[in-house]
């Protein structure tokens, strides 16, 4: 049986149309920041082994649905999210690993334009815009989103693969 106050937590969490921050949910549920690790941690415990889990990306929480569940919701939901070109998966891994960043620098990096492939990440929620650069035409700042922590199983950017610093050399 879970705490009152983890449940009041989770009450929350359901409705929510977005992440909530840890000071929110301790200032809503009434709980001293111990008190709200611990209900969190309660929280994440009960959900394990179920079609839900508890995720968070620095001091926002949210519940999602465990990645194991994917193909159900999907199913559900329509897959077209779950589905990516090559080039839209490698603009998203350039966003995902730099962010923010703009459509220029994607540019720079994958060395084609990104129009269209920002556009449809975009439409399919797996970005947003975060704002704007501080240079010269103030371009529009590009981060990943919760749907995509959801979509690739990810509690928090942090589960990313760490990226190779230098190519392997392959022998001839």
């Amino acid at each position: 049986m879970r705490s009152d106050l983890a449940n009041r937590i989770e009450a929350v969490l359901f409705v929510a149309e977005k992440p909530v921050s840890r000071s929110e949910l301790a200032r809503i549920a009434g709980a001293t920041p111990r008190q709200l690790d611990g209900a969190l941690a309660e929280l994440g415990a009960a959900y394990e082994g179920t079609g839900l889990r508890l995720q968070h990306d620095g001091d926002e929480w949210q519940i999602a649905t465990a990645p194991e569940m994917a193909p159900f919701v999907a199913s559900y939901l329509g897959a077209d999210r779950l589905r990516l070109s090559p080039a839209s998966l490698e603009t998203l891994s350039v966003i995902a690993y730099r962010q923010p960043i703009t459509r220029a620098e994607v540019e720079a990096v994958r060395g084609v334009n990104c129009d269209q492939t920002i556009y449809t990440l975009m439409s399919r929620r797996l970005i947003e815009e975060r704002g704007r650069k501080e240079t010269p035409g103030r371009p529009i700042l590009y981060g990943t989103t919760w749907e995509f922590l959801e979509c690739f199983g990810l509690t928090s950017l942090d589960q990313l693969p760490a990226v190779m610093s230098e190519p392997v050399a392959t022998e001839p």
